[in-house]
């Protein structure tokens, strides 16, 4: 298994190579297809979701106090509150209800 190591390495090494320079290599044009460009718009907020919304849930020793901080958080964000009174307004629901 040891000696296996380097070539598992060289093989990521690879393949995140590949990934970063086939799209430079192959797309050299604008691209104006604007479904495409509402994808690639869009790829970003959806990777950041997928990371975040399951560290949201999982973070806490109870499921309805994630649900409680994650429901403060949206409405304050619809409100139009600033990211910092955010986060501090779900830390503070969480923090009250794990003491409940």
């Amino acid at each position: 298994m040891k000696g296996n190591t380097y070539i598992y390495i060289l093989v990521m090494a690879a393949v995140t190579y590949l990934i970063r320079v086939l799209p430079l290599t192959l797309i050299r044009n604008e691209i104006r297809n604007k479904y495409i460009k509402a994808f690639l718009y869009y790829v970003p907020y959806v990777t950041l979701s997928v990371m975040t919304v399951p560290a949201i849930f999982f973070s806490t020793n109870s499921v309805y106090a994630a649900m409680a901080g994650f429901a403060a958080a949206l409405l304050l964000a619809v409100k139009g509150f600033k990211l910092m009174t955010v986060a501090l307004g779900a830390c503070c629901v969480v923090f009250v209800l794990e003491f409940l």
